[in-house]
């Protein structure tokens, strides 16, 4: 680490800001406000001792003799100095800052690219919306209040979790500024009482974790229990708080996982102990993802129970291929379906729905292909076209095109692997197919 991160006290202080520009006006404007007593000198009222007494100098003047004069003497009393643009002369350098106060976030790259820092800082502003800065002082009340209650931290940090994860800030966003302050004392009145958590049951998308949603980021990174499923891949539980429990409750290729009972019992249990859960599901929770069956449980056992859709699969995977389900003059309908019933069968409704729709999907196909495409090829033709995606989103995704004559034998040639999705229509071939290279992936 090249420079020690830190905010300086400046209430007071004597700080110098040497030029006479739109930079130096802002520098100087910046030092006011910390309530620093700002001196401004031109190059030309520059002399030698002038610095003395001083706390802090910026030179924003430009000139490379000046610049030198002024590091010297900052150097030789002690005086934390900044030349700008002069790395090699600062002993601080000014961070791209974002201002919701009193939070104040400083970002730095050691001098490497001020473009950078000020990108990060525009995207983090428009992340860190007006809500934080009232809601930062309505925590530090509550600190306060906490602490002249004599509460112990371990009892605190509950409070500030529950604070973080209310509709606080949502109210603050609002205008709503009563109803703000109403929720967060009846949040402080628990502290050091047991306070029944929450479960957020969470559609983590189709694997890519830029296809999270920003409710489902946040959940997780407020959560300190989270339950996921196999297919949530490691960078999107990587989005969950570092002092989350990461508990796998998921099942892949047979092997022996937890029952649904067990789970839901231990989302009630946990629930029940107070914790901050987010049960993650791949794709949508409500998509063939059992979150109906867990949500009326949790309803029936009386737990608070927040629900975050995810991008299913059955969307995503298609896209991804560049395969449009619906497509002016191709298709004008679509129907969704797991390529099996609950015996392990292909039930005939499926089949009666791919003969209705233009465009059928179906998801977890790979067991079952063959004879599936057998099947759809008896009722819809053996050449209609049909694609299989696995992995869709990830970097390991892989696009297998035929027909339903000979897709199983490709798939099976090209060692694809769970998790798939079976597509069969004409939109397959509707959009001209290009190099592997060149393979459509929508982000």
């Amino acid at each position: 680490m090249k420079y020690y991160p830190v905010y300086l006290d400046l209430a007071g202080e004597r700080a110098v800001v040497i030029g006479a520009d739109q930079l130096a006006d802002e520098k100087a404007a910046l030092l006011q406000e910390a309530g620093a007593v700002v001196e401004r000198l031109a190059a030309a009222d520059y002399r030698d001792g002038i610095l003395a007494g001083a706390r802090i100098v910026i030179d924003a003047g430009g000139d490379l003799e000046l610049n030198a004069r002024v590091w010297a003497e900052a150097e030789a009393a002690g005086i934390l100095v900044n030349v700008v643009d002069r790395t090699h002369q600062c002993r601080f350098i000014a961070p791209a800052i974002v201002r919701r106060d009193p939070l104040l976030i400083a970002i730095s790259t050691e001098g490497e690219s001020p473009f950078l820092a000020s990108t990060l800082r525009k995207r983090l502003e428009t992340w860190l919306g007006s809500e934080w800065g009232p809601f930062t002082a309505l925590v530090g009340r509550i600190r306060r209040g906490l602490r002249r209650r004599g509460i112990p931290l371990a009892d605190q940090t509950p409070v500030y979790r529950r604070l973080l994860n209310s509709r606080i800030r949502e109210h603050l966003r609002a205008g709503r500024t009563d109803a703000a302050e109403y929720e967060a004392a009846a949040i402080a009145a628990t502290a050091g009482a047991l306070r029944p958590g929450r479960v957020a049951l969470v559609g983590a998308g189709p694997g890519d974790p830029g296809l999270l949603t920003v409710a489902a980021q946040e959940l997780l990174a407020g959560a300190d229990l989270v339950f996921h499923d196999a297919l949530v891949g490691p960078e999107v539980l990587a989005m969950a708080s570092p002092d989350a429990e990461l508990v796998a409750v998921g099942k892949r290729g047979g092997r022996r996982s937890a029952r649904q009972d067990e789970i839901t019992a231990a989302l009630i249990e946990a629930a029940g102990a107070g914790r901050e859960v987010v049960r993650l599901k791949g794709g949508d929770l409500f998509v063939f993802g059992r979150g109906g069956e867990e949500l009326n449980a949790l309803l029936a056992a009386g737990i608070e129970v927040v629900v975050v859709p995810g991008v299913s699969a059955a969307v995503a995977a298609p896209a991804a291929a560049g395969i449009p389900l619906t497509m002016r003059g191709v298709s004008a309908s679509v129907a969704f379906a797991t390529a099996t019933g609950a015996d392990a069968d292909i039930p005939e409704r499926l089949i009666e729905l791919a003969a209705a729709a233009d465009t059928l999907v179906l998801l977890m196909p790979l067991g079952v292909l063959d004879e599936l495409a057998a099947r759809l090829a008896g009722v819809l033709g053996p050449q209609r076209p049909a694609a299989v995606i696995a992995d869709a989103t990830l970097p390991t995704e892989r696009v297998v095109r035929g027909t339903l004559a000979d897709i199983a034998g490709l798939a099976r040639a090209g060692a694809v692997a769970a998790p798939a999705t079976l597509v069969v229509g004409e939109v397959v071939n509707a959009v001209s197919r290009r190099p592997m290279a060149a393979t459509v992936r929508v982000l």
